[in-house]
């Protein structure tokens, strides 16, 4: 059941008195300074011990962090000499590639050549005969 904030603070104060309401926020006060001060101290071997560990903790995760960031960066650099290689075996592929149809090219036209000369060398012994 819902109950609206005005309906429970008056249930709150129902029948108490001023006096009784300041000496319960006094009590309220008093108990959470007893808190905080119940708490250690700087120099308390405990909290330097937390401390520590904390500490060793933070150490630890930087070096993991650390250590990533190495593997990262190798990996990265693996991958662009990957990259490189590739590119020169495609370099190197096309080059080849290039060579032989200039080849192609060039033995193609010598036997174009040689035929046209071998046809020139029938034409030319057709009008000897005549």
């Amino acid at each position: 059941m819902l109950v609206s904030p005005r309906l429970r603070a008056k249930t709150i104060f129902k029948g108490n008195k001023f006096g009784e309401r300041q000496s319960t926020s006094a009590d309220a006060k008093r108990a959470v300074l007893a808190k905080f001060q119940q708490r250690p101290s700087a120099d308390d071997p405990d909290v330097q011990a937390r401390a520590v560990e904390r500490k060793a903790i933070a150490d630890a995760r930087d070096a993991r962090l650390a250590e990533r960031r190495v593997e990262r960066e190798a990996e990265t650099a693996r991958q662009a000499a990957e990259r490189e290689a590739a590119l020169a075996a495609e370099a190197v592929r096309r080059k080849e590639e290039e060579a032989q149809a200039v080849e192609a090219t060039r033995t193609e036209a010598l036997r174009k050549l040689e035929q046209k000369a071998a046809r020139d060398a029938k034409y030319a012994a057709r009008k000897a005969r005549r």
